[in-house]
């Protein structure tokens, strides 16, 4: 059995996301970012669910929260930040955080002969992570598409 996590530093604390990866392993953990249209974004509003009938949010300390501030409303994480939670504050080895987000998932999603590593035939999907874990380039099927 398989469990994917919400490892933003927000929606779990340290303890249960080292809880995990020490039971699971990294082959069955999975890194989720289960983010809304907020994801990436400066504090401040956004939506969640469709714009013209969704539900406004806050987006501050790195989570969406309802108006009243009383409850989460949804994840804004993104992957480098997942990884870099699990590395920095879960204390999990790079390779393994990358692997929780990648191989892992595509496994999952029975989709591992095309996506999740690098090997020859499969698609040539990449991200390169600078020193501090943040997205340095994106590359899609070869060609970069995101550059910082």
């Amino acid at each position: 059995m398989t469990v994917e996590i919400i490892a933003d530093g927000v929606h779990l604390p340290k303890s249960l996301l080292q809880f995990v990866y020490k039971f699971k392993g990294p082959d069955k953990t999975a890194l989720c970012t289960d983010s809304m249209r907020g994801a990436g974004m400066p504090d401040g509003e956004s939506i969640l669910g469709s714009l013209d009938k969704g539900q406004k949010v806050i987006i501050e300390d790195g989570v969406a929260k309802l108006p009243d501030r009383t409850a989460f409303a949804g994840s804004v994480a993104t992957t480098d930040r997942l990884v870099r939670t699990m590395v920095n504050i879960a204390d999990v080895p790079l390779v393994e955080a990358v692997r929780m987000m990648t191989l892992t998932p595509a496994r999952i999603m029975r989709i591992e002969q095309q996506k999740g590593s690098v090997q020859k035939g499969k698609d040539a999907d990449l991200v390169i992570f600078d020193n501090n874990i943040n997205v340095s380039y994106t590359i899609l099927e070869g060609n970069v598409i995101y550059r910082n």
